[in-house]
């Protein structure tokens, strides 16, 4: 198993997000959590997963110079590509409606990156999930948005929570990638790595 085979190294996971705490425990995999706040800003020539590998690039630069030997450095970004456009975290219930309303009876790309860094090499991964969301009313957009807590997501909606399991008519691909981190890619890269 993956984490007899880590036992000669450190992982650390420099991510706040609870979902990915947990999936990294799910995966039984033993981690520190380290984290210093990074300006998630991207030059805007990017497009679609080049802005997901960018961000989770820009994610580690901060922990870079303090690795030693034997760390093994994850950070992680996810966006959803929407209408030839990169749907962030809402910082208004206006801005999270409008995204939503956006997205109602269509078809969305949700992108996770994830970077690899140790002291001597980077690698980072991505993988594309394709979400279709029926035709949502109004009313049930309003009470997503007030009832649960979409600004701390990606294109302002968790699909583990009451609007995926109301909304979702179609996925393609991994269904824990849209939660926030493609667990099965996780896994693989990091066999890859230790082997």
């Amino acid at each position: 198993m993956l984490k007899e085979k880590l036992k000669d190294y450190h992982l650390i996971l420099a991510s706040g997000s609870p979902r990915r705490q947990q999936f990294f425990k799910d995966l039984e995999l033993d981690f520190e959590i380290r984290l210093k706040e990074v300006d998630e800003v991207y030059p805007p020539e990017l497009k679609h997963a080049e802005i997901s590998d960018y961000l989770a690039q820009l994610k580690a630069k901060p922990f870079l110079e303090e690795l030693e030997a034997n760390d093994i450095l994850v950070t992680s970004d996810t966006i959803v590509w929407h209408n030839n456009t990169a749907l962030g975290k809402p910082k208004t219930k206006d801005e999270a409606f409008t995204m939503l309303k956006s997205m109602s009876n269509t078809t969305h790309d949700v992108i996770t990156s994830v970077c690899f860094s140790t002291t001597t090499t980077k690698q980072t991964v991505n993988e594309v999930t394709k979400v279709t969301f029926k035709a949502f009313t109004d009313a049930e957009i309003w009470h997503y948005v007030n009832t649960y807590n979409p600004m701390d997501k990606a294109g302002a909606y968790g699909i583990q929570e009451w609007i995926g399991q109301i909304g979702v008519t179609n996925l393609e691909g991994s269904f824990f990638n849209v939660v926030g981190m493609p667990t099965h890619l996780v896994y693989q890269t990091l066999e890859a790595i230790v082997n």
